[in-house]
């Protein structure tokens, strides 16, 4: 006996407005920068931190150390405009897009990190703090 054989249910199809709205997205470049794949390895000495931020230039991000934390933010605008030989609009799209994140960097040398961006990875060195020598000293009995 088979019971309410239907090949999708309405999650499925949910799923599927999901997927098709996000190639809709995808293919008319309208979509917000609102996520960033970030990558931190241990490298012994230093920490490796590589984040995508695709479609960015390099004077769109920004590096800023808060006390103990390293903040990564980007911003873009775009503007696209197809008017016609009158100047009358067929079409015109503006899209804008930030990008925030912190890290904690409490035990990194903050005076040796460096960045570099290419090809729409941005790679930060974060150099360790070195271990701090236990101070010894001998102490007068009286």
């Amino acid at each position: 006996m088979m019971y309410g054989m239907t090949p999708f249910t309405r999650n499925a199809f949910s799923l599927f407005n999901a997927l098709d709205e996000l190639d809709k997205d995808f293919f008319s470049g309208s979509m917000t920068v609102n996520t960033c794949r970030t990558d931190i390895k241990d490298a012994g000495d230093k920490y490796i931190m590589e984040s995508e931020l695709p479609g960015f230039e390099k004077e769109d991000i920004k590096l800023d150390i808060n006390g103990d934390y390293l903040v990564i933010s980007a911003e873009r605008k775009t503007e696209k405009d197809d008017s016609d030989e009158n100047g009358k609009y067929i079409r015109r799209e503006r899209t804008y897009g930030t990008y925030k994140r912190s890290f904690g960097i409490s035990d990194v040398n903050s005076e040796e990190i460096s960045a570099e961006y290419k090809n729409g990875i941005l790679t930060i060195s974060l150099p360790k703090k070195k271990p701090e020598e236990p101070v010894s000293r001998s102490l007068e009995i009286k």
